[in-house]
């Protein structure tokens, strides 16, 4: 299998935490495509037409996009436990996954918005107080993130949380959210979030991520 990847997206850090945990990392062959919102990666539309990030190409050459997607199917593929089948667990991962998500699309927002020469700040006090929202609503639900097995919806409210710190290195946001934080610590000690982390070693330097999924 193909996945085009970068190692400072967020989205494609959520399908390689997949792929590690799943024990599926050896049958992917990552191809670093560098994507921009006015400049369509031309390679990479070969496989997705829509240029975004992930996309994962079969070895039947068929192909799937989308970070939830790819996700899926790699817990199919391993039969994972990481998309809960049934019961109230198989909700709460989904939700997690859901509003992590979403905040990851209004942070990458707010960082485009942020980087502009003059920025709109109507649009960054929105970014600002979805964060703030999602955030606070995270630190109330860190016990249930605590005791929760390991899912799409715990795997991409840590990626949600990494991408903060990467991108916002200014945000204290483990002041508002202490438990919240120290659940962070937790998971970004397991080897699959420490070896996707965007600041590893090992990861190749990679143009901004403006155009993801």
């Amino acid at each position: 299998m193909k996945l085009h990847w970068s190692p400072r997206s967020p989205y494609v850090r959520k399908v390689m935490i997949c792929a590690h945990e799943l024990g599926l990392i050896d049958r992917i062959e990552t191809v670093h495509s560098v994507v921009a919102m006015q400049a369509p990666n031309q390679d990479l539309m070969r496989d997705n037409p829509l240029a975004k990030i992930p996309a994962l190409v079969l070895d039947d050459g068929s192909t799937l996009v989308d970070s939830v997607v790819i996700c899926e199917y790699l817990n199919a593929l391993a039969e994972g436990p990481l998309f809960p089948q049934q019961g109230p667990q198989k909700w709460q991962a989904l939700r997690w996954h859901a509003l992590a998500d979403g905040l990851l699309d209004v942070l990458v927002l707010w960082r485009n918005e942020r980087d502009e020469r003059e920025p709109l700040p109507p649009l960054v006090d929105a970014f600002a107080a979805k964060t703030r929202a999602a955030l606070t609503l995270f630190e109330q639900e860190s016990g249930p993130l605590a005791q929760a097995p390991l899912s799409i919806g715990t795997i991409t409210v840590g990626c949600a949380l990494g991408y903060l710190d990467y991108r916002f290195a200014s945000y204290d946001w483990r002041a508002a959210a202490p438990r919240l934080a120290h659940w962070h610590h937790q998971m970004e000690m397991r080897p699959s979030f420490n070896v996707t982390h965007p600041l590893a070693p090992d990861r190749n330097a990679g143009a901004a991520v403006m155009s993801c999924s």
